[in-house]
């Protein structure tokens, strides 16, 4: 194998490749990129057993071939050479050592052999549908938030992605809750997705593809069977197996009789709770919200920083005292990109919903804590 090309171009390929392969491994071949030349391109890939990403990029290809490197290291060389130089990626005979080079610079990499390489791209995925990247953005940024991180509750630790109906009109709804706060998200089904089983996407795949996602084109196609999705768009190609597990019915999560209702500018609302929070105890973030009226009154207070409070004017006439934890509150408010903010109460002991007044596909429901 033997080839040329430019360096920015396999940089960034690299760079999003390299970022699947874990940093500890007991499985040496899972610290390699699989490299294949051929046909005038260059494919990279690397897994980790449950994640697979394959990228191609145009090359000057002199010799085809493959073999497979150490992901990170290749990475690191590349980002290190000077910038507008052109790599030249040499494999030997014997298929173990691959020759980097750029003007001065000579580096060689043991290689182990393609064969020994996973992949689990493969398999049908029957369901398939496309999504414009704007959107597929969105639906990711208002519900990963709310994604757990405990293992003990791991059908938690994803985004569900299902087919569910709003005023009888069939939407795509994704869902994310860690136990105390939940963010769904819904918009037209696309077409072809009518059918689709619900699906839980793991956490590492959701945040591997929204860094993709920025740099994609138009749209995102997306396929997907019971088990496994793959996302594919521009050059690249994700994918991931699906969480196996049962998420809970969240419906029964959304109050349905919060008829304290408060709207409050969310850029406002989300500089002061930012403020006050400062003076909160670190581990619980708490943070009072008091409602008087057309006043909200945010409070906090710490034995060993002292304490906080700060007033915010609101549309509504009610009253009501409920504490919340500042980071899951500030995790809502930073989504919320309109010039109102929606909040629906029932007591103090009860969830609260919050809603961007211009933008109905995005529900969030917050726990209060005790304060």
């Amino acid at each position: 194998m033997k080839l040329s090309i430019e360096r920015a171009a396999l940089l960034r390929s690299l760079n999003h490749v390299q970022s699947v392969v874990e940093r500890r491994n007991t499985i040496p071949i899972l610290a390699n990129v699989l490299i294949r030349a051929e046909d005038g391109v260059l494919t990279m890939a690397t897994t980790d057993m449950d994640l697979e990403i394959n990228e191609s990029v145009a090359a000057k290809v002199s010799t085809p071939g493959a073999t497979t490197a150490p992901a990170h290291t290749l990475f690191d060389i590349v980002r290190k050479l000077p910038d507008e130089s052109d790599v030249q990626l040499t494999l030997n005979k014997e298929g173990t050592l691959m020759t980097v080079s750029a003007g001065r610079s000579n580096f060689k990499l043991s290689c182990l052999p393609t064969a020994d390489f996973p992949e689990i791209g493969g398999g049908e995925l029957p369901t398939g549908f496309s999504i414009p990247a704007a959107d597929l953005r969105a639906l990711i940024d208002r519900t990963k938030f709310a994604m757990s991180t405990e293992e003990t509750r791991y059908y938690l630790n994803g985004i569900y992605i299902h087919q569910t109906e709003n005023d009888g009109v069939a939407v795509l709804c994704a869902v994310a809750t860690d136990g105390h706060r939940l963010a769904r998200f819904q918009m037209p089904l696309p077409e072809g997705a009518s059918g689709m089983p619900g699906v839980i996407i793991p956490r590492k795949a959701i945040g591997e593809l929204r860094k993709l996602v920025d740099e994609a084109a138009d749209s995102i196609e997306i396929s997907l069977s019971e088990n496994k999705i793959r996302f594919a768009f521009d050059h690249i190609v994700l994918s991931s197996k699906l969480i196996d597990g049962t998420f809970p019915d969240y419906q029964k999560v959304i109050p349905q009789k919060n008829d304290k209702v408060v709207e409050v500018d969310p850029k406002v609302f989300t500089g002061a709770i930012d403020r006050v929070s400062t003076i909160s105890d670190g581990k619980s973030r708490a943070v009072k919200i008091t409602l008087h009226g057309k006043t909200m009154t945010l409070s906090a207070s710490s034995p060993d920083a002292g304490s906080a409070t700060e007033e915010v004017e609101v549309n509504g006439d009610t009253d009501i005292e409920i504490g919340f934890n500042a980071k899951y509150l500030l995790d809502i408010t930073s989504q919320i990109e309109g010039e109102g903010c929606r909040l629906m109460l029932a007591d103090a002991s009860s969830s609260t919903i919050i809603q961007d007044n211009s933008d109905p596909s995005a529900l969030y429901v917050l726990m209060p804590l005790r304060v």
